[in-house]
Parts: structure tokens; sequence; C-alpha cells
């Protein structure tokens, strides 16, 4: 499914100028229908699960609590 740079912003959650960006730069695989600038969305959907996999591995890191530390009882 195609869709305008301001529908592709609002889904990824960045703003158009980047998106425009991107796609000038070759990033983004885009066609020009001779009025805007289309991008087919499924070209995102390794973005999304990747973006998934690394929330879950954050929610984890957060939930490990931090071990004791061996040295911290002094002696003295």
């Amino acid at each position: 499914m195609y869709k305008t740079v301001a529908e592709t912003a609002l889904d990824l959650g960045m703003p158009e100028e980047q998106i425009v960006r991107l796609v000038y730069e070759g990033r983004i695989r885009s066609v020009y229908d001779g009025e805007q600038i289309l991008i087919n969305s499924s070209q995102f959907s390794t973005y999304f699960q990747q973006l998934e996999r690394i929330k879950e591995e954050i929610e984890i890191w957060r939930s490990t609590p931090i071990p004791e530390d061996i040295d911290v009882k002094d002696e003295d």
C-alpha cells in the first residue's frame, strides 16, 4: 500500500522533513506520481519488528535487578 509523506511520517512518528530527506538520500524507496511522493509502507515491516524487539529488550533490562556487589562490605 502506498502512502503520502504525511501519512508515512505519522505512522513512523517522524517529522515530514526528515522523511523527505531520507527519500532524497535514497534510504526510503519511493515513487513520484507527478504531484506527490508516494512511499510503499511494506518496506517498514522490518523496522517495526526491530523496534518491538528493542522495546522488549529494554523492558527486560529495566526489570532486571542490580546484583549486590561483593566488595561493598567494609571490615574496618
